[in-house]
Parts: structure tokens; sequence; C-alpha cells
């Protein structure tokens, strides 16, 4: 997505990294601080400011996003068994995509069915083989190009979006060309990215000096984020021709072009569709076996109805993970109603960011309220400058998100979206869909759902008591 920016996606991750990066990072270890001793994370922290029923929609909200973004990656593992099977026109097949989505997640489920532990070792390669070494050779191919004499792409476009003509010749912006919201439609997804820094927040108090130590680690992750999304988008943008970068065959299409010209053959791409293929799959699968666990220790905490409290034999949350891949199999037929597989995957990952910088709004919020409600909670890690400064920090990332949630609902203009309603629609109704889903469990929650304590600790096993555990406090 970022390739598809060119030289301006440095404004782009700027923004993602200066507006909202670091401030989440920042907001999110005071809190895990101030709560370090206490499990649930989003869930504790929100409660605390604004009560149990709204920190339980959060944490709901947490999983919810998890789902919806599934698709895209399991697009990706589509195009990348396209790809390593010689059949590339099939990546923008939207029925082959659709179809393979459903069967990748379902077989992903078995899997995780059989056995938390089986998943595990399943996906413990994945990261490796499936991100940073196609990662590595495709940065290393990009800098071989450049140094070959080959034209690179952002020397070459002719969009007025993305480049200006200057006596006589193109040369790239680096700023977006802004002519309305459509045109930088594209930030929600890019600040998608960047998120998820707040799941490791909760150990800044860890740290021998939390005050000193942990703003060099939000500094040093800017970095490390800031490198590693702008390598692999500069090495696709600098490789194929902006009219040729699609939103999800433009990594593939990197390999082919960058391979035959190195050797004449594009057999290599073949490998890396495999290794893809295997990574996505493999961090599915792992997402399939966490936040599901999490959400167990919701469900056993009462908050969810009994059926969503049962385990099979080996331990692993049956129920939850059907529920689950029925949820993921209606969204995948996104794929199914959106004929450009590229729009349909930007589709999907708007309705994920706006549900996730929802979540983001109210942690800022909630902090900004606990300053206020518990100004004497000890802090190991505080953000200077008092309520002042929690307020600025905060107030910055909340006002990021909520321009980046309004540009989630915008059809972005790079992408042939048909009709503008249809898109709004469907983006937004599925916001509003699944962030009301908590509140109506609330409402119609029971006493009875509480299960006994022994039943409980027979489903959560040994390691129950190391689960992001949302209600640390009896009821």
């Amino acid at each position: 997505m970022m390739a598809k920016e060119e030289m301006t996606m440095f404004a782009y991750i700027l923004f993602s990294v200066v507006l909202f990066l670091i401030p989440a990072g920042l907001v999110a270890a005071e809190l895990g601080s101030a709560f370090g001793k206490k499990a649930g994370g989003l869930y504790t922290w929100i409660a605390a400011a604004f009560g149990k029923k709204l920190g339980f929609g959060v944490i709901f909200l947490s999983w919810i996003q998890v789902l919806v973004f599934y698709p895209t990656g399991l697009s990706f593992a589509a195009v990348g068994v396209a790809f390593a099977t010689g059949k590339p026109e099939l990546a923008t097949n939207h029925v082959y995509v659709g179809i393979f989505a459903i069967a990748a997640f379902w077989l992903c489920t078995l899997a995780a069915l059989v056995s938390n532990q089986f998943a595990a070792k399943v996906t413990q390669a994945g990261f490796m083989l499936g991100t940073v070494v196609p990662g590595l050779i495709l940065i290393i191919g990009a800098i071989w190009w450049a140094a070959s004499g080959h034209p690179l792409g952002w020397n070459h476009a002719d969009d007025p979006a993305v480049s200006f003509t200057s006596n006589g010749h193109e040369q790239p912006r680096w700023f977006p060309h802004i002519v309305g919201l459509s045109g930088i439609a594209f930030l929600a997804g890019i600040l998608l990215n960047f998120a998820g820094i707040e799941s490791q927040a909760v150990h800044a108090s860890e740290l021998k000096n939390p005050g000193r130590e942990y703003p060099i680690v939000i500094a040093i992750a800017a970095v490390m984020s800031f490198g590693i999304f702008t390598l692999g988008a500069l090495a696709v943008a600098g490789i194929l021709p902006y009219k040729d970068i699609d939103l999800t065959t433009g990594v593939f299409d990197a390999f082919n072009r960058m391979f035959q010209a190195m050797m004449g053959s594009t057999w290599p791409t073949y490998v890396m569709g495999v290794l893809i293929t295997y990574g996505a799959l493999a961090g599915i699968l792992a997402w399939i076996t966490g936040p599901s666990r999490g959400l167990l220790a919701t469900a056993h905490d009462g908050l969810l109805p009994p059926f969503m409290q049962k385990v099979n034999a080996r331990g692993v949350q049956s129920n939850i993970l059907i529920i689950q891949a029925c949820l993921v199999t209606l969204l995948c037929c996104i794929y199914f109603i959106v004929k450009d597989v590229s729009t349909a995957f930007f589709l999907i990952s708007a309705m994920a960011v706006s549900l996730y910088l929802i979540i983001y709004m109210v942690m800022y919020a909630a902090a900004i309220r606990l300053r206020r409600t518990q100004p004497d909670l000890p802090r190991p890690f505080a953000i200077p400058g008092g309520r002042a400064g929690m307020g600025a920090f905060a107030g910055i990332g909340f006002a990021a998100c909520l321009f980046a949630f309004v540009l989630a609902f915008v059809p972005p203009s790079q992408l042939p979206i048909g009709s503008p309603a249809m898109y709004v629609l469907m983006v937004a109704g599925g916001a509003i869909v699944f962030s009301a889903i908590p509140f109506i469990i609330e409402r119609f929650k029971k006493p009875s759902w509480l299960p006994p304590e022994d039943v409980k600790k027979a489903s959560l096993g040994p390691s129950g008591e190391h689960l992001p555990h949302p209600n640390p406090e009896p009821r």
C-alpha cells in the first residue's frame, strides 16, 4: 500500500510514527506501568477510567478487529499460491481469492483445534521464512536494480498525485498532492502497520528506570518501524513502474521483474510465493490461537454466554474458534461482492482500522481521565508535564486517530471503487455492527453466565493465570 504512494510515503510514515506510534507508546506505557500488578491490559485501563461495561466493549473490539483483518492476510496467501503455482492471473480473480481465503481459514482453524501447542510449532518459523527472508531478498535485489542502472519507478510516474513536471522532467513528490480527502485515504490503511504497541507497553514497569529507559525504547521502535516499512515499500516502488503497482500483487510483480532482469528467469518467484504463503498462513494461525484464548478468559469471567466457554478435550477453545471462523467466512464473502481484489483488500483494511482506531481513542480518553480522577496512582513511568503533558500527548494521538478514522470512510481515488455510496455503506455498516455487538451482549448478560471456579480452572488449564484476564477483581 505504501509503495503505491511512491516518495510521498515518507510523509505518511512520518505522520504515523510522530503523531500515532510515539503518543500511543508513551500513553500505553504510563497506563501499563500504573496497572502493572493487574492483569488485563486494555480492559483494566478502560474499566478503571470508565467502568467495566466500556472496558468489555474495548476488549471485545480488540478481538473483532483481528477477525476483520484476517481476510487481508488470507488474500496475500492466496496471491502467494497463485504465483507459486505459476498462475499469477489467479491473483486478480476475486472468486479464487474468496474461495481460497475461506478454505485456508477453516484449515487453519482445524489445525488450531488440534492443539495450541501444535499451532505454535507450525508457526514457529513463519516470521523468519515468510517475512524476513523474502524481505531481505527484495531489498538486496532493489539495491542491485538501482546500482545496475535500471530505471527507478518513482522517477517515471506520470500521476500528478505522486509526481510533478519541472523543466520538462517528471520529478517525484515528497509531500502528498492534496486535492481532497480521497487522495490521502490510504493513510488510514498505512496507520494500521504501526498499531499494536500497546500490547508491549505493559512491560514498561519491568525496566530498571522506566522514566529514562522507556522513551529510548519508543524511539528505537519508531526508528525500526520507519526503516522496516520504508525499505520494503521503496524496493517495490523502485523496481515497478507506478502504473503496475498493485496492493495485493505488487511484491510478487517486483520479484518477477527483478529476477527476469537479474537472471532471465522468474522461477525464484515461485519459491518466494511458497515462503510468503507459509509466512502469511503461519501468522494467521498464530493470531487464531492468541486473541481467541484471551476471549476465553473473558467468557469465564461471566461476560460471555456459556456456549463460548467450552473447550475440547485438548483444552482448545473450540466454540470460540468455530464462531470466529464463521464470522471470517462472512467477511471473506466481500471478495465475491467486490470484483477488484485490491479494492476489496482496502475496504476490509479500512473496516479493521476503523475499529482499531476506536480502541485507541478510548485509550487516550482513559489516560486523560485517570490523570484527573486518580492523580495519586503510582506510575513508575509517567509522561512528563503533569496533566498538561498527558493532555498534549494524548490529545495529539486522539486527534491523529480521529482524522484517520474519518479517512477510513473515504473511498480512495487510487482504486476503482465503483459505487462510493456502497463503499461507505459497507465500511460504516461493518464498523457500527461490530461496535454494537459487545454492548448488546452486555445488555442481555445473566448472572448464570459466571461458571464455578473449578470449571473455570479446568477449562483454562494450568496456564490460565497467565492469560490476559479482563477482570482481575472478584465479582
